[in-house]
């Protein structure tokens, strides 16, 4: 028989966390978070903007071949001819005009239940709605919040001095040329929702240079910042890069415009 009192050594003794234990613990892990947070955030902003130059880089892809004389498919409008239309190519991506993908439909909303969801860029999440019958440049896909990318308004609309004096925007065609100048912004990540407040359409930029006329005072200038403070942008010879003010960059060449 064992006294009272007497320890036992085999039992085991479970003791509480104390307070001022809980406490420590709970400040460790918050440091932590604290600590941890910025990575995982930089990471997570890192990879979307790499989905989103990898979009862009397919678009760039595609045009490639569109202004191959001897790739291209289907260039709708343009024909066969050698000369073909920024907006043209531009309806190809978006399947919309005369490259319509949706059937009978007079609209459709994107992503549709196939998962197709073309020219986005994953920081822009609005759904966009793309109507059949009309050209980008007449309202074939919108709101502007949803647009992600632009193209480069000089590849669309040329400016020039007409017989009066005054500047005034045409429009341009292209030719496979265009291919072997590899400087030439193709497009980029635009803020659709600043050009919904400025009015403008949101599938076509340009800065302004030294422009008189219709592209004067960055009218049509709504850069994307969306990627750490970066807007992505794709060039004519495929490849991608990222800018906090694209506009400045020596090796861009904003000036470049097509043919009338």
């Amino acid at each position: 028989m064992r006294p009272r009192g007497d320890h036992n050594p085999n039992r085991c003794t479970r003791h509480a966390f104390t307070l001022v234990e809980v406490l420590v613990v709970v400040s460790i892990i918050a440091l932590l978070i604290g600590f941890l947070s910025p990575a995982i955030h930089g990471a997570m902003v890192r990879a979307r903007s790499f989905k989103c130059q990898m979009a862009q880089r397919s678009v760039a892809f595609d045009f490639q071949i569109y202004a191959d004389p001897q790739l291209h498919g289907n260039r709708g409008d343009d024909g066969d001819s050698g000369m073909f239309h920024i907006e043209t190519f531009q309806e190809s991506q978006y399947g919309v005009d005369e490259f319509w993908r949706w059937g009978d439909s007079g609209a459709v909303q994107v992503p549709d239940a196939q998962g197709n969801n073309p020219m986005r860029c994953p920081e822009v999440r609005e759904p966009m709605t793309l109507r059949n019958n009309l050209a980008c440049s007449n309202g074939a896909v919108g709101p502007s919040p949803s647009v992600s990318f632009a193209f480069n308004a000089r590849l669309h609309r040329a400016e020039v001095i007409d017989s009066r004096g005054r500047p005034r925007v045409v429009g341009v065609s292209l030719r496979s040329d265009i291919l072997s100048l590899g400087g030439i912004p193709l497009l980029m990540d635009v803020d659709g929702r600043e050009a919904q407040d400025r009015g403008v359409n949101p599938l076509y930029i340009a800065p302004s240079l030294d422009s008189q006329g219709p592209y004067a005072d960055d009218r049509v200038w709504m850069p994307g910042l969306r990627h750490g403070g970066k807007a992505n942008i794709a060039f004519i010879d495929g490849h991608v890069e990222s800018s906090a003010a694209p506009e400045t960059e020596q090796s861009y060449d904003w000036a470049y415009q097509g043919r009338r």
